[in-house]
């Protein structure tokens, strides 16, 4: 089977083609797991991180990838929750113990044994991969594949973001950064909370233009000063400076959630800037965001069909998930990039 393949960490600004095309045999299930044939695959800010090292994978080749949609090819011993053809998800979460406290409470995305698609196990930049079918979710029929592959991270991490705020209605929202994430978070609030307002951060003026079309009151730059105070910020940036400037804009009591999984040392110096009067006084708190559970993905993909939800999609061929990687880094952004695998 073809696939974009990593095979060891590389600096964009000194590899701008980390991942190569190769030929890998079909992978097949083992007990309880199955088989999918990959139709589409998100691309996120989370394979960059792989890529460059802030989050090395444990081992090498790997095959990148955590929001993927395609249909069950294969089943192997034990698995019998899909049936051959059906269409399938997977996110981020590939699989945890299921016994540990955090398991047992409801927070598998706190295990200790979490494993992760695409880092901890090959995921879907490929012709096929294979997932515990516990891990596996039905897709709506109102979502195409292209559509369906980003509402699985970008989507659910969006949405366990937006219940850590504990944003009521009526209440105001910062997006700082306006990628695959915070345009789902955007439509969700709009859906939900008819009288909240959102602010929108971001660093293109493309970015601020999408945000103001689908909806959001103010766009401007993270340094600039929103119009009112806020009562939550989500952060989905891969910065420090972001961080520090929201931090300015919350409300007394205000909640800044930090919806990524590292962020860049190039800026670290600006944590230096953090004075408590001006960002930590009157009880504002840091919340972060670690990993989504399956029940983040379901409950998302039900309530992205019931809105609708649909993401805005830019689609490339498997063969330049180079290429929709770089402009992802670089901030050429308009919704979610999503690879077509066949």
């Amino acid at each position: 089977m073809k696939v974009m393949v990593l095979t060891g960490p590389s600096r964009f600004s000194e590899n701008p083609a980390p991942l190569v095309l190769a030929e890998m045999p079909k992978p097949t299930p083992g007990d309880g797991e199955i088989s999918i044939a990959v139709s589409a695959c998100g691309v996120c800010h989370t394979e960059l991180d792989e890529i460059e090292g802030r989050m090395e994978p444990p081992a090498f080749p790997v095959v990148l990838g955590h929001q993927v949609v395609g249909k069950v090819a294969s089943r192997g011993p034990g698995a019998g929750r899909f049936r051959i053809g059906d269409r399938v998800g997977v996110g981020w979460i590939h699989r945890a113990c299921g016994v540990c406290d955090a398991c047992r409470s409801g927070n598998e995305n706190l295990c200790p044994r979490f494993q992760a698609t695409g880092r901890d196990a090959n995921g879907g930049y490929a012709e096929f991969m294979t997932v515990p079918e516990a891990f596996a979710y039905d897709i709506p029929g109102i979502f195409s594949d292209a559509e369906a592959a980003p509402l699985l991270c970008a989507g659910a991490i969006g949405y366990r973001s937006l219940r850590l705020t504990g944003l009521s209605d009526g209440q105001s929202l910062g997006l700082t950064g306006f990628g695959a994430s915070a345009h789902l978070v955007l439509k969700m609030v709009r859906h939900r909370f008819a009288r909240t307002k959102v602010f929108v951060f971001a660093r293109s003026g493309r970015e601020r233009a999408f945000a103001l079309e689908l909806g959001a009151v103010w766009a401007g730059a993270a340094e600039e000063a929103p119009p009112e105070k806020l009562r939550a910020v989500i952060d989905t940036t891969p910065a420090w400076k972001p961080v520090v400037e929201a931090l300015k804009h919350l409300a007394p009591g205000g909640r800044l959630v930090i919806n990524a999984i590292r962020k860049e040392e190039s800026d670290r110096d600006e944590l230096l800037r953090l004075d408590y009067p001006a960002h930590l006084w009157l009880e504002k708190e840091i919340k972060s965001v670690a990993n989504v559970t399956r029940r983040d993905i379901s409950e998302f993909l039900s309530l992205a069909a019931e809105i609708p939800l649909r993401p805005a999609v830019e689609e490339y061929p498997l063969t330049d998930a180079n290429r929709a990687l770089a402009e992802l880094r670089e901030g050429k952004i308009r919704g979610a990039k999503v690879l077509r695998i066949v």
